[in-house]
């Protein structure tokens, strides 16, 4: 694809085109943008005389899939919309972002499309001199090439779909078959299992190698048994977008080796232990393994304590911050349950059904390598004052147990060792009930928590009766919504009164950045509200900013900046803590900007004021409800 410049088009001015030296006032604004602004400025001049200013109509087409780039663009003024081979929005552009680099880096050919959404003024850096500029300079290289090595980041049993583990071509059978037809089966197409369907192609039960030994020959039953008898019904099932670890927990958990996979309900693959091992085990599945057959508290200690080396394992490998947060997290998951495996062991089963929540960073699946514990428990109502022995020894032995692993008692316990977040499912609803109905402080900070809940073990159903319609009733209440919106912008993030990065004046922690307070906190708090108003059921804060953005809660041009912002502060935060692990010190929140270099910290600012514009942007709607 050719672009003319057309010297009468809208944005022929752009950059001073008129000026007596346009090139010089190209080379001006272009040490004002990022990355160009690193150049030296010999170097910008070099590439403002070989630009082409372009302008553009509303409507007008930059180029599209396919089409051979001529260079990288830069928008002057107006606004870019970039869409993917489906026509899907990626991304909307403003003045001083660039596009097309991925493309022209990778293979020269367009893989999304970009059209102007009004009259817009573009600035073309030429392929060849584009490709010199990436060469020679590595400011330029890390800034193009991060979300470039993002996408070829590799995969690994922890991190992998589950739909790129199992087999696609899942042997399947009628429950009525025999059981020698279904051993026959199993022999000639050399599986260890036959997936029993329904007309609807749901799976209503399997039968494995083991069963066919277990339950037929050891039992000394007829080859025409029918398989329904010896099958191992309703089995358990995972999506296709769950992950290899998702696999592993299943399996380590129910003690089985085969789980169907489905889509909407119908079996589409099959996963067994088999592929597991065909991948190499990430560090996070060895330390789960480790910690589900642990034989006492301190060899799961132990197991826990590679957290900070599995970190910077995973950070130093390019795994996004939101793969690393979901492993650690995974690891206080598997902690937990064998904290109540070995409660239950010493106090026998449960009078009552009961679920075990975590609440916090735990329950968005956001752990790093600092963790403190944020946990309650949710009884049946049959639950008596007879059974309140019980859950109290099973809260202390697994608060106490937990803590032993290093995961610190809460300081505000907030723990199901404390007997306010013990409770049946009554209790639970009319503490819902009186949050939102008289939001005092106390009630927008425990809702501010409690709305991060996430079953971790026991009878899920008690929880789904606990939050069943408090989405909904927390949503329809405006004077909630208001309260939470004001809790939500309570965090701040560190910008200083003229903008720059603000650092912790004084104390132990003088000229850092809290990370987490200040960092990902405001972006956290302004999820959940997004949640509550658009009654999304996820509770990490990435989904739910994705399903803001799908649900028109918010456009999709600030949902994507606020995503991209979350993203840099977030892997900043685990930056920080992975070289804290590698230097053998604490790990901790607070990052000293001067460790950063100039660029990396223009970016932290610029994903601290898009923070700091949508908190803004969140109180004018709060002030027009109240």
């Amino acid at each position: 694809m050719q672009i003319p410049t057309d010297p009468n088009a809208p944005g022929a001015e752009v950059a001073g085109a008129t000026a007596a030296d346009p090139a010089a006032e190209l080379a001006r604004f272009l040490a004002a943008q990022s990355p160009y602004a690193t150049l030296p400025e010999e170097e910008r001049r070099r590439l403002a005389d070989a630009a082409r200013l372009l302008g553009k109509r509303g409507g007008d087409a930059i180029y599209r899939v396919g089409d051979r780039l001529d260079g990288v663009f830069i928008v002057a003024a107006g606004r870019v919309e970039v869409r993917d081979a489906n026509g899907a929005h990626v991304s909307t552009l403003g003045p001083g972002n660039s596009f097309g680099e991925r493309g022209l880096l990778r293979d020269g050919i367009a893989a999304t499309s970009a059209a102007a959404e009004s009259e817009t003024k573009l600035i073309l850096l030429p392929a060849e001199d584009f490709r010199r500029v990436h060469r020679a300079h590595e400011t330029v290289r890390r800034f193009f090439d991060r979300s470039r090595a993002q996408a070829a980041r590799p995969h690994d049993i922890a991190s992998t779909p589950v739909g790129e583990l199992m087999s696609r071509t899942p042997v399947t059978g009628d429950p009525d078959r025999p059981v020698l037809e279904i051993a026959q089966m199993m022999r000639d197409r050399r599986v260890s299992c036959v997936v029993l369907i329904d007309a609807e192609e749901r799976p209503i039960g399997i039968v494995t190698n083991r069963d066919l030994t277990g339950r037929v020959l050891a039992a000394g039953l007829p080859g025409e048994t029918p398989a329904r008898a010896v099958m191992t019904a309703d089995p358990i099932t995972l999506p296709t977008n769950a992950l290899g670890v998702d696999v592993l927990f299943e399996m380590l958990d129910h003690n089985v080796g085969h789980l169907p996979v489905v889509e909407g309900g119908r079996l589409v693959g099959v996963v067994t232990q088999t592929d597991l091992t065909r991948l190499q085990a990430l560090t996070s599945a060895t330390v789960a393994r480790e910690i589900f057959t642990a034989p006492d508290v301190e060899t799961a200690a132990r197991a826990v304590a590679r957290i900070p080396e599995m970190l910077a394992q995973l950070v130093e490998s390019g795994r996004r911050h939101e793969v690393v947060t979901r492993l650690i997290t995974d690891i206080a998951d598997a902690a937990t349950k064998r904290m109540l495996y070995f409660a239950e062991q010493e106090l026998g089963p449960a009078p009552v059904p009961y679920v075990w929540l975590a609440c916090g960073s735990q329950g968005r699946r956001e752990q790093s390598g600092v963790s403190d514990q944020d946990n309650c428990l949710i009884m049946s109502d049959e639950a008596t004052e007879e059974h309140a022995p019980y859950f109290e020894a099973l809260a202390d032995r697994v608060t106490k147990g937990l803590a032993a692993c290093g995961y610190i008692l809460c300081p505000g316990d907030m723990m199901a060792s404390n007997p306010r977040w013990r409770q049946p499912v009554r209790v639970w609803r009319a503490y819902f009930e009186t949050w939102i109905a008289k939001p005092d402080p106390m009630a927008r900070m425990l809702s501010s928590v409690m709305f991060d809940l996430r079953a971790i073990s026991g009878d899920e159903a008690l929880y789904d009766a606990v939050i069943d319609g408090v989405l909904k009733r927390a949503s329809s209440n405006s004077i909630f919504v208001a309260h939470m919106i004001s809790n939500a912008v309570g965090h701040a993030p560190p910008l200083g009164m003229f903008g720059g990065v603000a650092t912790i004046r004084a104390g132990e922690h003088r000229a850092t950045v809290d990370l987490k307070h200040n960092g990902v906190a405001p972006v956290i708090d302004l999820a959940r509200i997004y949640a509550l108003q658009g009654r999304i059921r996820p509770v990490n804060t990435r989904a739910r900013l994705e399903a803001a953005v799908e649900g028109k809660i918010i456009s999709p041009s600030g949902g994507r900046d606020l995503i991209d912002a979350y993203d840099l502060i977030a892997e900043t935060r685990l930056r920080h803590q992975a070289r804290q692990a590698r230097a053998g010190a604490p790990l901790d929140n607070f990052m000293a900007p001067a460790t950063l270099s100039d660029l990396e910290r223009s970016h932290l600012r610029d994903a601290f004021v898009v923070v700091r514009t949508m908190q803004s942007a969140l109180g004018h709607g709060r002030a027009a409800v109240m």
